[in-house]
């Protein structure tokens, strides 16, 4: 039995890939994911964006172009209702360039509890967030970029499984770091306060 890959680039301080070395011998294989069909228009099309606006342009720009890039007319936002806010305004910037289909993330009103779901609040109705669901409208709508706006954790797992087109994400929600992940790992409170070990609970304040 082949030995498994020790994929372990996050403690590698050399990163010397960056410079043309083949670290895992798989180079020619990963080249041929590029050459043809989907993946390489998406490739091409993200690459482009790169050369042309690194460091330059916001995310939010760098989605539109990149929409343009892959010569799509219609955009789909799937947005989470917390952020219904956020989602008019990126609606209002997208619909400069493209169609926008918005999708929120309690559409259709499904019930939580129809399928023994964990509620926030055990004392009223909830509807479930329905990614799946999000990702069949706007299939079904013809979208052909889809940008997510605040879907929970998991949730844009089941969205990206289910949507046809390409998928990319404009805001990562973080209801405690006002939607910027990465202040958890720049803040050494907030990394203290981390669970440490498999299941470990909230640590204590």
């Amino acid at each position: 039995m082949k030995e498994p890959l020790k994929l372990t680039c996050a403690r590698c301080e050399d990163k010397v890939c960056r410079d043309g070395v083949d670290c895992f011998s798989a180079a020619t294989e990963h080249e041929r994911l590029y050459r043809d069909g989907e993946t390489a228009r998406i490739h091409t099309a993200a690459t482009s964006i790169e050369g042309k606006h690194y460091g330059r342009e916001p995310r939010l720009a760098e989605i539109i172009y990149f929409g343009g890039e892959l010569g799509a007319t219609k955009v789909g936002l799937a947005f989470c209702v917390g952020l219904s806010e956020e989602a008019r305004v990126i609606d209002e910037i997208l619909r400069e360039h493209f169609e926008v289909l918005s999708v929120c993330c309690k559409a259709c009103g499904i019930d939580k509890a129809s399928f023994g779901l964990t509620q926030i609040d055990a004392d009223r109705r909830e509807a479930l967030c329905n990614s799946a669901g999000q990702a069949a409208l706007l299939n079904g709508a013809g979208s052909q970029l889809n940008i997510l706006v605040g879907l929970c954790v998991g949730h844009d797992a089941v969205f990206t499984a289910h949507s046809d087109a390409p998928v990319t994400t404009l805001i990562a929600k973080d209801r405690v770091l006002a939607h910027n992940p990465a202040g958890a790992i720049y803040c050494g409170y907030v990394r203290r306060r981390l669970p440490r070990g498999p299941g470990a609970p909230r640590p204590k304040p």
